[in-house]
Order: C-alpha cells, then sequence, then structure tokens
C-alpha cells in the first residue's frame, strides 16, 4: 500500500474521555477498572504507566475549553468533544500548516503548555478533540542511544537511556563482541 502522507504522526502521545462528571468517571475508571491516576490539585486525573497509550486521562470538558479558547465553558457553535486524542508530530507548525491547508479549522494554534507542550487541536470529523503535539517530555522518555567505547582491553557498548524528568543519565553496560 502506498503511503502518500503530507505528515507523519510519531506516536499517540495521549487519550481520554472528556468528562461532564467527573465523579461518575472517577467511579467507573478507577473504582470499576482499577486504573491508577495521579490527580492534580485541580482534579486533573491521568497516569503515564498505563499500557498502551503514553497518556490516559480524564479530561474536564472546562479544562479543554480553558486550552482551547481560555475560558472554562465550551462555546455554543462548537460540538463539544467526547474524547480527545494526541498525536506527536516531528513540526507542530508544519502539521499545522498542512492540515490548515486541508480545510480543518484550528481551534488553538502552535500553543505553548506550562509544561513545555507545543500543540495545535482541532474538532475531527468524528468529534474528536485532537492534538497534533511536539512534548519534550515523552521524547525524552523513549530516547535511547547508544555509545561504543573501549575500557582498557575490553569492548563495551554503553545503552544511554535517558529518564523522563531525569538531569542524569543511566548507563547500562552489554558486552560487545564485534570490532568497532
Amino acid at each position: 500500500m502506498q503511503n502518500n502522507a503530507k505528515l507523519k504522526a510519531l506516536f499517540i502521545a495521549g487519550f481520554g474521555p472528556i468528562v461532564r462528571d467527573t465523579g461518575e468517571s472517577r467511579k467507573l475508571y478507577r473504582d470499576v477498572l482499577g486504573i491508577a491516576f495521579q490527580e492534580e490539585a485541580d482534579g486533573y486525573l491521568h497516569t503515564e504507566a498505563f499500557r498502551g497509550a503514553k497518556s490516559f486521562a480524564l479530561w474536564p470538558l472546562s479544562q479543554a475549553a480553558q486550552s482551547c479558547f481560555g475560558k472554562d465553558s465550551w462555546p455554543k457553535d462548537i460540538p463539544a468533544p467526547q474524547a480527545w486524542l494526541e498525536f506527536d508530530v516531528e513540526s507542530v507548525e508544519k502539521a499545522t500548516a498542512v492540515l490548515e491547508s486541508g480545510g480543518y479549522r484550528m481551534l488553538v494554534k502552535n500553543k505553548k503548555e506550562p509544561w513545555g507542550q507545543i500543540v495545535s487541536r482541532f474538532i475531527s470529523p468524528e468529534g474528536l478533540l485532537v492534538g497534533i503535539t511536539f512534548t519534550p517530555s515523552m521524547r525524552e522518555q523513549s530516547r535511547h542511544t547508544i555509545h561504543k567505547v573501549r575500557s582498557g582491553r575490553s569492548r563495551v557498548l554503553l545503552h544511554h537511556l535517558r529518564s523522563r524528568g531525569s538531569r542524569h543519565p543511566e548507563f547500562v553496560v552489554f558486552p560487545h563482541q564485534h570490532r568497532f
């Protein structure tokens, strides 16, 4: 199958329902399904430990409206989304331009969030709040670099893992059988 895509989504940065009744949603996802969330001071429930997504969160509609429009209520003239989905891309600016040229109406463009994420958002044909993002903390979490070094008479590979939020990289030493 030929791929003629104009942009490339690198990974799903996050997904979750947009909730209107936080108590009921908390009951289903945390109490019934057993998902262990971290809770922020504003009631935002999220986890980065749920397999299958970099982040899964119950995002209150008021907070989604604040992120997109700078106010706590969703505009009456735009259908309220049922869920949110974010795709990390190489360049939010370029992806935004491609989407706009394809007729998608951006609700917010190239916005830098307090945690460093850059995002543009629009409503998909299915009614999802879709974000095109660049999320530095998620990229650092999955960055692996292999270093070849000589240590005395032995050769080793150092596998450099940078943990999320860590200023100090971790190294794992692997014996190396080949010449380099």
